[in-house]
């Protein structure tokens, strides 16, 4: 499943977490780059448990300690992809080097690309939207964010239309993976 039809695929495979503060267009863009690539995306939220769930609704944010098991559950399913010599686009926050350390324990080739927007566009977003997420604990997102560097992740402005965003995307992606 690493290209589609029309030979748009990542060569050689390759595990790629789209990353960012809730809001910010992980499972939007996770979806379009999919498509377009014709590589299976997952999103990380799917796989919260039922109590992170909860507390998130309840407008608290998750310690590190509720989302260890999470990122455990996620760097396994990268590791089975990986070990399939499988292309994978999975939507996480990733907020913390720590967390993203974490995320590739089993896939040493994995790749970041971080979705970066400003507090004020990302909010106008999540207004916009129903999720679990409250928009009230977007600022502790930000607070937590220990943004990646560009030797460290893709970054990628979403201040542009989707189509421009996914076009970025898809070109760097190629650099990156030849």
């Amino acid at each position: 499943m690493s290209s589609d039809s029309q030979g748009h695929g990542l060569a050689p495979p390759r595990r790629i977490v789209i990353m960012g503060v809730s809001g910010c267009g992980k499972s939007t863009l996770g979806r379009a780059l999919g498509e377009r690539l014709g590589v299976a995306y997952i999103d990380g939220d799917d796989h919260h448990p039922q109590a992170s769930i909860d507390k998130m609704a309840r407008g608290e944010p998750l310690t590190d300690a509720d989302r260890h098991g999470w990122l455990d559950t996620l760097a396994h399913l990268i590791g089975d992809r990986r070990r399939a010599d499988q292309s994978l686009l999975l939507g996480c926050s990733a907020l913390k080097r720590a967390y993203r350390a974490q995320l590739g324990q089993h896939d040493s080739d994995l790749m970041f690309l971080f979705l970066n927007g400003c507090y004020e566009l990302i909010l106008a977003r999540m207004q916009q939207r129903a999720h679990f997420f409250s928009p009230d604990m977007l600022r502790s997102q930000f607070d937590a964010l220990e943004a990646p560097h560009e030797h460290d992740a893709i970054v990628v402005d979403i201040d542009r239309p989707l189509d421009q965003v996914v076009a970025t995307c898809v070109a760097a992606l190629r650099r990156e993976t030849g």
